[in-house]
């Protein structure tokens, strides 16, 4: 039911329904659990069974703690508060330009510099609080401006005024989350996009202290629920795009190079320009980009190599699927050939039958309801959230090439039948470094995303993160993989903790999987032995919790050598290995970080 398009009272039904399916012990698998805290000005309680219905749609089960009415700074600062001792995943701080207390003083730039330093003091308050008494992130928000002004547009220009105080807040606020583990809720952005004056509702808010009106209820739900996803690694990877007429106006079989729309001056071709434009900027953030096409694989191709005004090219494209098989079965083969889970996919097609099916077939794959009208294809699809981030690094400004990188590696295992002969032609260096401040945030990412070479799913936040690298009985490792092909970037992520004298408990062990099959495990665990002995260990233990996504894993200890010690009814797993054991030769060069503490 969340899936499809609800009003604020259906949503509340939805949601008051999960929640009591909670309370009365019932399994929401396989939905992921988030805990969510709620603390702000204005009165919270009544978003939080939109909220619970919302993140249904997202992939996971959400319980809310709410504090009291307008007792945000207790709430933050009281170690024994709820909100505190729920240990949230995240805390969502929901306050409004009344809550910060942005007094006006037109033209007074002196007293305006005062409110917005008191202001973000306020903010810098809380945010510190609720890291040193719950661990959990914060959710900041900018703000909306109040509609109304007193100096008409010269309100933005003029020191003091109230729109000029939001404008300077919400900058403090996105310098904070830049430099910092927090997390941006942009309900200025999403103010203004329905319009301020319906955003904000005075009755309401003198009424209930609702702090915006209550018909945005379900669309500010969205965006919390899609920041919550993309902390779990919902965000999705991959667009895979039909051609004709969603690419191009037109049938490329039919209409011939000459006869399809994409030309400047055209309003139809201009259109479909502009699904190719956002393509290429989903591209240039790392969103890796497939072609599924009914169509001959020559035909198909032409316009990408032939057509003037095509601003896709081929080199784009990290798996091209064009035949005349049906676009379930070549999703699936994306999914295959590019390593991801159908999770990971969008789905965009003119073809109302074609959605149908994939939503049928495949219905993890996001699909976008399209119109008949392309010229709004790209905005239906660029409102629609599926790509949400929450962070941006050179590692994935540059996953479209890892991704596209490794469909080559697999043309080329399919051409020789000699798997080592093979993984040697890679000419594979492997990277052994300890978590720090550089890569502190792909780690975090990685954690947080990777749910099937995962083999215990602990998810862990950035400031967790930084205390682990400082813990003396912790060790932590990033794995990198370098080939001809390409730097695959952060692969791997092993967490190993001092569980008794003497042994290593794997607390975390988890890869990507796109470089499976490539003996990388074996190298990982031949670094860590290696470890484990300059630290005077003796064993290692490995740790197996099953989950929805990670039956993969089951047995990956076994295939390493480890003993299994101990199994229970929930399929949970101990393995042992001996410290001293010897890892064969793997095909890889191996590189370790200067920083590494090894044996002399």
């Amino acid at each position: 039911m969340a899936n499809h398009a609800l009003d604020p009272w259906q949503l509340a039904r939805l949601g008051r329904a999960i929640a009591g399916a909670r309370e009365q012990g019932f399994s929401l698998k396989p939905l992921m659990p988030f805990r969510l805290g709620l603390i702000g000005n204005g009165t919270l309680d009544l978003m939080v069974p939109v909220l619970t219905a919302t993140a249904a749609r997202h992939g996971f089960a959400l319980e809310c703690i709410t504090g009291a009415y307008d007792q945000y700074l207790q709430d933050a600062l009281r170690p024994d508060s709820a909100l505190n001792r729920a240990r949230p995943d995240a805390v969502l701080v929901a306050l409004d330009h009344r809550g910060l207390a942005l007094q006006p003083s037109p033209g007074n730039e002196q007293l305006a510099a005062q409110t917005i330093d008191a202001a973000t003091g306020l903010l810098h308050t809380i945010r510190n609080a609720v890291a040193r008494n719950s661990g959990a992130v914060c959710i900041l928000q900018t703000l909306a401006a109040p509609p109304e002004g007193l100096f008409g547009s010269f309100d933005r220009a003029l020191s003091g005024t109230a729109r000029n105080l939001v404008d300077r807040f919400n900058q403090k606020v996105c310098e904070a989350v830049l430099t910092s583990t927090d997390l941006l809720l942009d309900v200025a952005g999403i103010a203004e996009t329905v319009g301020l004056a319906d955003w904000h509702s005075p009755a309401q808010w003198n009424l209930a202290k609702l702090p915006f009106s209550d018909d945005y209820v379900p669309l500010y739900a969205e965006y919390v629920c899609r920041i919550a996803g993309a902390m779990r690694g919902k965000s999705r990877r991959c667009l895979v795009l039909d051609l004709d007429n969603t690419v191009w106006g037109g049938v490329i079989g039919d209409d011939g190079l000459e006869g399809i729309q994409i030309a400047q001056g055209d309003a139809t071709g201009e259109a479909f320009l502009s699904v190719q434009q956002l393509a290429l900027a989903l591209r240039a953030r790392g969103v890796v980009l497939a072609v599924s096409s009914k169509n001959t694989d020559a035909i198909a191709r032409r316009p990408f190599r032939e057509h003037p005004d095509m601003l896709l090219k081929e080199d784009h494209i990290a798996v091209f699927q064009a035949n005349w098989d049906d676009k379930a079965t070549n999703i699936r083969a994306i999914a295959k050939e590019l390593a991801l889970g159908f999770d990971s996919f969008v789905f965009l097609d003119d073809n109302p039958v074609e959605r149908g099916l994939i939503r049928r077939e495949i219905p993890e794959v996001a699909v976008p309801e399209l119109e008949s009208d392309p010229s709004g294809y790209a905005r239906t699809l660029a409102a629609a959230g599926y790509f949400e981030a929450i962070g941006f690094s050179e590692e994935d400004r540059s996953r479209a090439e890892m991704y596209q990188a490794n469909a080559r590696r697999l043309s080329l295992q399919g051409q020789t039948s000699d798997l080592l002969s093979y993984l040697r032609s890679l000419e594979m260096r492997i990277v052994f470094g300890s978590f720090d401040r550089t890569t502190r945030s792909r780690v975090t990412q990685l954690i947080n995303k990777s749910n099937q070479f995962n083999l215990t799913t602990r998810r862990y936040t950035e400031t967790q993160i930084e205390q682990l690298e400082r813990e003396g009985d912790v060790m932590t490792m990033h794995v990198r993989l370098v080939d001809k092909f390409g730097d695959n970037g952060i692969i791997g992520i092993i967490i190993c903790r001092l569980s008794r004298p003497g042994t290593w408990l794997i607390d975390t062990w988890l890869m990507s999987c796109r470089v499976l099959g490539r003996c990388v495990e074996q190298a990982v665990l031949a670094e860590v032995l290696l470890r484990a002995r300059a630290a005077g260990i003796s064993t290692l233990e490995g740790l197996y919790i099953p989950t929805e996504r990670n039956d993969m894993v089951r047995e990956h200890y076994g295939k390493l050598g480890f003993t299994r010690i101990d199994i229970d009814p929930d399929g949970r797993s101990r393995w042992e290995l001996n410290a001293d054991t010897e890892i064969g030769d793997v095909p890889m060069t191996v590189e370790r970080q200067q920083q590494q503490l090894l044996p002399a």
